[in-house]
C-alpha cells in the first residue's frame, strides 16, 4: 500500500498525508482530494473557480499549506454564489500535468468533509507528562515524555499501515489506521512490536518508548483526520 518515496527530506506529516489519500474512500461530488504536486491555485483552475472561493469555503488560514490526503470543497456550500473572481477555461487547459480535472469527479456520493471532524474517542498512548502540544504548524502533535521503555498503547482499535524507522527525525515509527477518516502516529520508539497489516486492539501494547531520533525519551504522538493534522488532545480524556 506504501509506495517508495525517494526524497531527501520528508517529513511525518507528509507520510500521515499519502496514507490518507491511500486509503480513504473517494470523495463526492463538489469536493476535491489533494494529490501531489498540486497547488491551491491549479486546482481553482480546474474546477473554475478563484483561490479567494476555495480559501473561505475551506476556512484556509495559509492557502501555502494544503496537505496531500487533504479533501477541499471546491464548489459552493449549500448553493452559495461564487464570487465574480472565478476563473474561467479558455480551451487552452493547464499545462502538463494537472491532476485536477474540470469539474468534479463523478464518484460515489459522500458527505463530503465535515465543518468539524466526526468525533473519536481515544486513550492516552502512554503514561507520562505533555511536554509540547500541538499548535498545526511547528507542531503536528504532541510530545510526551517518561521513562525508556514504558508501554506504548494503540489510542483506538485499528490496523498498522507503517512500521519502522525509514523517515529521518521520527526514529521507530508505528502508523495506525482507525476508519477512513483517522490515522494516529507514534514516534520514537525504542522497539516495535507489531507489524504492518496487523490489526491492533485499543489499549494493547505496540511499542516502548525510547529516544530513536530524538535527543530526549519521548513519544511524539499525532491525530489525522482526512489527511489534516488535529489536536490529539481534543479526543483524549482530561488530565
Amino acid at each position: 500500500m506504501l509506495e517508495t518515496i525517494r526524497i531527501k527530506r520528508l517529513g511525518c506529516a507528509a507520510l500521515l498525508a499519502l496514507l490518507a489519500a491511500c486509503g480513504s474512500a473517494p470523495v463526492g461530488p463538489g469536493y476535491y482530494r489533494v494529490e501531489r504536486g498540486d497547488t491551491l491555485s491549479k486546482i481553482a483552475r480546474g474546477n473554475r473557480q478563484s483561490v479567494p472561493n476555495l480559501v473561505r469555503w475551506n476556512n484556509l488560514t495559509n492557502p501555502d499549506a494544503i496537505e496531500v490526503g487533504q479533501v477541499l470543497r471546491v464548489a459552493p456550500p449549500g448553493g452559495a454564489a461564487s464570487t465574480s473572481g472565478a476563473i474561467r477555461s479558455n480551451g487552452s487547459g493547464s499545462s502538463g500535468g494537472a491532476s485536477a480535472s474540470a469539474a468534479p469527479r463523478p464518484t460515489p456520493p459522500d458527505n463530503g468533509p465535515t465543518t468539524a471532524p466526526v468525533p473519536i474517542s481515544l486513550i492516552w498512548p502512554v503514561d507520562g507528562t505533555v511536554i509540547r502540544r500541538f499548535d498545526g504548524s511547528n507542531s503536528k502533535g504532541i510530545d510526551i515524555a517518561a521513562a525508556a521503555g514504558t508501554p506504548v498503547v494503540a489510542a483506538s482499535s485499528g490496523t498498522v499501515v507503517y512500521a519502522g524507522n525509514g523517515l529521518r527525525g521520527y526514529g521507530n515509527l508505528l502508523i495506525l489506521k482507525h476508519d477512513a477518516n483517522y490515522l494516529t502516529a507514534y514516534a520514537h520508539n525504542r522497539a516495535l512490536f507489531v507489524k504492518e497489516g496487523q490489526s491492533v486492539q485499543r489499549g494493547q501494547k505496540i511499542a516502548e518508548m525510547g529516544d530513536t531520533d530524538s535527543d530526549r525519551v519521548m513519544l511524539h504522538f499525532e491525530l489525522r483526520y482526512q489527511g489534516r493534522s488535529i489536536d490529539p488532545s481534543k479526543a483524549l480524556p482530561a488530565r
